[in-house]
């Protein structure tokens, strides 16, 4: 069994789509729009593992984004080395997001650093 997807409702669509391509090289489908209900999507692909499935509607209801809370709490991107967590926090912190944690090893091994990113999502980037 493997996860195929996940899925996170954004705003700014088209934002959200820049930011995936521009930070993590993703690759996006045509744009998904049901024009009953004003739903639009994209499915973004990665070289490895599961797909991100990005979304937009009209009156959502945007919640605070408080890192301390229930539910689903980050995603995490590898990017293979140290020296590329490094630089993409880096990149990242130059950009205008906030680094809330690392780069570090973490007690449990991982390198990483977690990122509070695009619309107050927390990005986690390891090895």
């Amino acid at each position: 069994m493997k996860i195929e997807h996940v899925a996170a409702y954004f705003n700014d669509l088209e934002g959200a789509k820049d930011f995936f391509i521009k930070y993590f090289g993703a690759k996006p489908n045509e744009l998904y729009h049901n024009p009953r209900t004003n739903f639009k999507s994209y499915f973004l692909s990665f070289d490895e593992g599961a797909r991100l499935e990005i979304m937009t509607k009209p009156e959502m209801e945007d919640a605070a984004k408080t890192l301390n809370r229930t539910g689903y709490a980050h995603i995490t991107f590898s990017v293979g080395s140290k020296e590329n967590v490094d630089a993409l926090t880096a990149t990242l912190k130059n950009n205008g997001y906030e680094v809330v944690s690392g780069p570090r090893t973490t007690g449990d091994g991982y390198y990483e650093s977690c990122v509070v990113a695009f619309e107050g999502n927390q990005i986690e980037i390891t090895v």
